[in-house]
């Protein structure tokens, strides 16, 4: 019994590393192995959770000869994670992010780390401010102009909104940048362009997060629309390879343009979704980029919550 024991504790411990490291197919086989279970066990495991799955794919899954990709593939990893007793989002984590490395020769997205711990910048950012998810407003209309430079990097950005209140005395905005990596916060520059005025300005220097109160001078009553435009000035990181949006709560039209400067076009653009930041990147695009106007863009009717955003290459 000893030295089951022991054995039992040598694989929960490698495990516990493979967990914190992956890669996925690495983590799942360890996962299966340390619980004991058939893959007809786990399939059966499955199937209670109304999900169908075959012993074959998840043969594959395991073996890293194929990647969970299509939205049921996505639900069973999900429930694989309590039917082996894992943390939540670990094994979702490990796929994120080696999805991240398979495409590194074309496109390094942001990590899921990067984006959990911008969140989490975030939340604190705006507690500080004292601003609610969505501040009592409902977004009609949004249209964001994203410019980058010469040198290939994020000039900066330009926002128009047009909101509803939904409860009386609304009376601001809090705007919210997330900068590319190695960038410095400190020297960004928010500027309030029409109908509002900046307010209060925090950033958190390691995650590349800045947030700004735009003031509107006036208190709205739940019904009243509201129309402002502010932009943020940049240019403070290095090569930009794409721009995301987070929405937290569905809403209007939203337009996304990115104006690239003539001397320093992309070779090709994509628009790309995501459900939520641990997820694969779906709803893949091609944009052409017009040689005439330097620029690509998407637009949405009605946005949704989770991530929607634009991706391009460099030569």
């Amino acid at each position: 019994m000893r030295h089951a024991t022991e054995h039992t504790d040598v694989v929960l411990t490698e495990l516990e590393d493979v967990l914190r490291g992956g890669p996925f197919h690495v983590a799942l086989r360890a996962a299966i192995t340390a619980r004991g279970l058939p893959l007809q066990r786990v399939q059966h495991h499955l199937s209670r959770y109304g999900v169908k799955v075959g012993v074959t794919s998840l043969s594959y899954w395991q073996q890293g000869a194929r990647r969970p990709q299509r939205p049921e593939s996505l639900r069973a990893v999900r429930a694989l994670e309590e039917i082996l007793r894992l943390p939540e989002e670990s094994l979702i984590r490990l796929l994120a992010e080696s999805d991240g490395h398979a495409s590194a020769g074309r496109h390094a997205p942001r990590s899921y780390r990067s984006l959990i711990e911008a969140s989490g910048a975030l939340d604190r950012l705006r507690a500080e401010l004292g601003w609610s998810l969505d501040g009592g407003l409902h977004s009609l209309g949004h249209h964001e102009r994203v410019r980058i430079g010469a040198r290939r990097e994020l000039v900066g950005r330009e926002s128009q909104h047009i909101v509803q209140a939904h409860r009386d005395g609304v009376d601001r905005f809090v705007a919210v940048h997330h900068g590319d990596p190695g960038c410095r916060p400190r020297d960004m520059t928010v500027q309030a362009l029409e109908n509002c005025r900046t307010g209060r300005v925090r950033l958190d220097q390691d995650t590349g997060v800045l947030v700004a109160e735009l003031l509107f001078g006036t208190r709205l009553r739940s019904g009243d629309t509201f129309l402002f435009r502010y932009g943020i000035a940049d240019g403070t990181a290095g090569i930009s390879r794409e721009y995301v949006h987070r929405f937290g709560a569905p809403g209007g039209q939203y337009a996304l343009q990115v104006r690239f400067d003539p001397a320093a076009l992309p070779v090709r653009s994509h628009r790309f979704t995501q459900p939520v930041p641990a997820a694969p990147r779906g709803g893949r695009q091609e944009l052409p980029v017009s040689r005439a106007h330097h620029s690509v863009h998407v637009v949405e009717p009605r946005t949704r919550p989770g991530l929607l955003g634009i991706a391009w290459e460099w030569e």
